[in-house]
């Protein structure tokens, strides 16, 4: 099975050892694992900002560098959203382009849904693993792509884990793209009201497969002494199929 991966500007940016992690895990389960090296951004800040044109210009470049691929897999559900959701609807008029955005769109998968229902993975079938007790975020980019309890199965049915469920699994985190710079006030109390529920789950992992909640979350715990870490579940993954050996690195901030 050939799979490109999409990287995504924040997972690059911040987080590239998801990225590696996300390429162990894929080869694990059979797959050829492509990084075409043109790809750039998916033109979802520009959307949001209103900037439809430049996002018209990035999702035709997303399509020019991915047709070739079966597959496209990337570790951010809200990349993974614009391209299947909004993509095509910018590109509908577009004589050269509508069709194939809709193909782009159709074989673009987020990380745990390419896991679970294209390679049909089981997380029961994982080795055990020594993580202590672990949560998991649900981002709201995820709400078109998959629910809450299929995240959660990605972390809760490993072996031997301590699962700890999130109180109000989906509200969000307060990062919203833009919006915590828009709406600094109401971002920072939606925020603090996330890492309440996590601090009550008494977690010491969160699993966040968004590097925007990850950086706004785990930047908040430093700056509150909440000693949590946050990880993608590729991490997690890779780390109990003994592929890579995941080190935590220290929360990043979204801005000091």
């Amino acid at each position: 099975m050939d799979v490109a991966l999409f990287i995504t500007c924040l997972t690059d940016t911040f987080e590239p050892g998801v990225g590696v992690a996300v390429v162990r895990v894929l080869r694990h389960f059979g797959c050829r694992v492509h990084f075409p090296s043109a790809q750039t951004c998916c033109g979802q800040a520009h959307y949001n900002n209103g900037y439809h044109a430049a996002a018209a210009a990035l999702g035709r470049r997303m399509v020019d560098i991915f047709e070739p691929y079966p597959y496209v897999v990337t570790p951010s559900g809200s990349c993974a959203a614009m391209v299947r959701l909004h993509t095509p609807g910018l590109l509908a008029d577009d004589p050269c382009y509508a069709a194939r955005a809709q193909a782009l769109a159709d074989k673009t998968w987020e990380f745990g849904q390419f896991l679970l229902n294209v390679l049909h993975a089981d997380p029961k079938a994982l080795p055990r693993g020594a993580d202590g007790p672990v949560t998991y975020h649900y981002s709201c980019h995820l709400r078109h792509l998959q629910t809450p309890e299929e995240g959660v199965r990605l972390v809760s049915e490993l072996p031997g884990i301590d699962f700890r469920p999130l109180e109000r699994i989906d509200q969000c985190c307060g990062f919203g793209g833009a919006f915590h710079v828009l709406y600094p006030d109401i971002s920072d109390a939606m925020t603090g009201d996330k890492l309440d529920c996590i601090a009550r789950t008494g977690a010491r992992t969160v699993v966040c497969n968004e590097a925007g909640c990850g950086m706004t979350l785990g930047g908040a715990a430093r700056r509150r002494g909440l000693n949590v870490t946050f990880r993608h579940v590729a991490e997690l993954w890779a780390e109990r199929l003994g592929t890579l050996d995941v080190t935590p690195h220290p929360p990043r901030e979204v801005c000091a």
